[in-house]
């Protein structure tokens, strides 16, 4: 499926001229000068771990010098470096942004040491009468009681500053290494009935190709590239499983899983329910796929048959088409969204143009204020057009915390996913209206095979990494181990699903997300997102004038409180399986209706 219409890239002019520019020369060293500054201050105001704090007046304006201090230098280095990160992600080879990259790791090394220094004396404080007597604590409430709970899992100051300052040699450089190779990664592929040389996110593009000819050869190519590339993956993913092992032993947490439950603001009773509920459904998706199989004509789904197109196969969504269709649908739920994907649009927030150089996937980043941008690599058709409203729906929510400091803005993956699946749930109820037999068969599969990848693959990846942490307390794990330890994971979730003889032994490699030693486990939050968001649109269904005078608020306080608190102001129980139970009832129904329709003739 190809389209002429060029794609866009985003406008970053609107922050700095360009990287090479005396204005963003001048911003990028006083954003290091403003880091510098903090650290003196904190040098002055003795942050660090204490045991002789008593909370006075003395103290409380100390506390609150720092705090706005801190949240302004945040907001600054945070633009600064979403700029850079903007020109890296597009283009890997920009040797420009590359290095504006590294030069900044010494700051954000500082800050990272900062935030440890903050919590450990955050940790030394009675914070409930700190609450009490500042306005600004009280601002800062849920930020003051984690960072307490957390003072408890941190090494002595020396080695927290030890551990910032080597993880721009470890875990981050290993990440930048997986981020760096895999994003120039070149493929040989036969496309247009030539063999050409094709970036890896062309490649796996490939795999929503209408013909299963040109999937099976790119599904074979990937596998290739993937191959010749592992041995230098394979280390990286060691050394930085190795290192969240090491330090989640150092502070004092049972295993990496519970340092990243804490980190995404749930506990293993909400993570159970969730993922019994999730085991419980893979008997219906396995359903969704035979029906797929049968609807393409074949006797099993492959791998390379997941993303394969179904019902009105020559609808091309060119990109205009996608924009009016995002900001139509998102009025159906209110002006205020539909005007700020408007905007979004109009504004250049968006790049979208798959390209040499340019790594895969999708994503949104805050850059400034209320100002996102948005990346992705469109594909002319529905699966574009809904990855294109998950992540305008990840910038609305970054809208609505535009008011709150930077650190009210930090908020957990779990809850990071609301706004997007709410928002990707708004585009497919919307096309359902009115279409065609084809046309629903084609949106519905668009949508339960979103909800397949993140419900079914989502624990398999889970698995695996569960393994992967287990096995590399005793050693490294080889290239074979680590194919194998993937594979067993697939054969567990897609089951019969899925052709066993044609899986995905290299998704390990794939996937950036193993790749962060700062953010372990970053699968299951996803199908957090996904269930929450459906639970949530539920309520709307039933309720809607309600739900939408409380839902913009929510966004808002995402990170003033855990998961669970938040999810309360609507009724809802995380700990309870039958609230996961019903989130997939909803994907349940679409599957019998998708199954009905692949059944009939016409």
């Amino acid at each position: 499926m190809t389209t002429t219409q060029s794609l866009p890239h985003w406008n970053m002019d609107v922050v700095y001229p360009g990287l090479d520019s005396p204005e963003f020369a001048q911003d990028f060293a006083a954003a290091i000068a403003e880091v510098n500054s903090l650290a003196q201050l904190f040098d002055a105001s003795g942050i660090e771990k204490r045991d002789d704090l008593n909370v006075d007046d003395q103290l409380t304006h100390t506390f609150e010098q720092v705090i706005d201090r801190y949240n302004a230098v945040l907001a600054h280095i945070t633009t600064v470096y979403v700029y850079i990160s903007c020109f890296v992600s597009t283009n890997s080879r920009d040797e420009v942004a590359q290095a504006r990259a590294s030069e900044l790791e010494n700051a954000l090394v500082t800050l990272s040491q900062l935030d440890t220094r903050l919590t450990a004396w955050l940790g030394s404080l009675d914070v409930e009468r700190l609450i009490a007597h500042s306005t600004v604590a009280s601002d800062h409430a849920y930020i003051l009681r984690r960072a307490k709970e957390q003072s408890v899992h941190m090494m002595a100051p020396a080695e927290e500053a030890l551990a910032a300052e080597l993880n721009t040699s470890a875990g981050r450089a290993w990440e930048k290494l997986h981020s760096n190779v895999t994003s120039q990664l070149s493929v040989t592929l036969e496309l247009d009935g030539q063999r050409q040389q094709v970036p890896m996110s062309v490649v796996r593009n490939q795999a929503s190709s209408a013909q299963r000819e040109t999937r099976r050869r790119a599904y074979e190519a990937e596998l290739a590239a993937w191959k010749e590339t592992a041995v230098p993956l394979a280390a990286a993913l060691n050394s930085i499983k190795g290192e969240v092992n090491t330090l989640a032993r150092r502070r004092h947490w049972e295993s990496a899983l519970d340092a990243s439950l804490f980190t995404n603001s749930i506990d293993r009773q909400t993570l159970d329910a969730m993922m019994r509920a999730a085991r419980a459904s893979f008997p219906d998706f396995r359903r969704y796929m035979h029906a797929k199989a049968h609807a393409l004509g074949i006797p099993q789904l492959a791998w390379y048959d997941i993303f394969a197109p179904l019902g009105t196969t020559d609808r091309v969504w060119t990109f205009n088409e996608a924009e009016q269709f995002i900001v139509d649908q998102f009025g159906t739920f209110s002006e205020r969204l539909s005007s700020f994907a408007a905007r979004a649009f109009r504004e250049g927030w968006i790049d979208a143009e798959p390209r040499p150089g340019k790594r895969d996937g999708a994503y949104c980043t805050p850059l400034r204020a209320d100002e996102s941008r948005v990346f992705t690599n469109y594909k002319p058709n529905f699966d574009g057009v809904t990855t294109l409203a998950h992540e305008l729906g990840h910038a609305y929510h970054n809208f609505n915390l535009g008011d709150r400091t930077e650190l009210q803005r930090t908020l957990p993956m779990t809850l990071a996913e609301t706004a997007s699946i709410f928002c990707e749930t708004i585009i497919n109820q919307a096309a359902l209206k009115n279409a065609t037999r084809q046309e629903r068969i084609a949106i519905l599969e668009a949508s339960i095979q979103g909800a397949c990848q993140v419900v079914v693959d989502i624990t398999s990846r889970f698995q695996f990494e569960q393994n992967v942490f287990e096995r590399r307390k005793q050693r490294e794990l080889s290239v074979d181990e680590l194919n194998e330890i993937m594979l067993q994971a697939q054969r567990d979730t897609y089951g019969d699903g899925l052709d066993q003889q044609t899986l995905h032994p290299y998704m390990w490699a794939v996937k950036g997300h193993y790749y962060s030693s700062e953010l372990s486990y970053y699968n299951y939050p996803y199908m957090f997102g996904l269930l929450f968001g459906l639970g949530l649109y539920a309520r709307y269904q039933q309720d809607p004038e309600t739900f939408k005078k409380g839902y913009d608020e929510l966004l808002s306080s995402t990170g003033l409180a855990d998961a669970a608190t938040l999810a309360g102001h609507f009724g809802i129980d995380l700990h309870s399986e039958a609230f996961w139970t019903a989130s997939l009832d909803i994907v349940r129904r679409d599957i019998d209706t998708f199954c009905e329709l692949t059944r009939t003739k016409s």
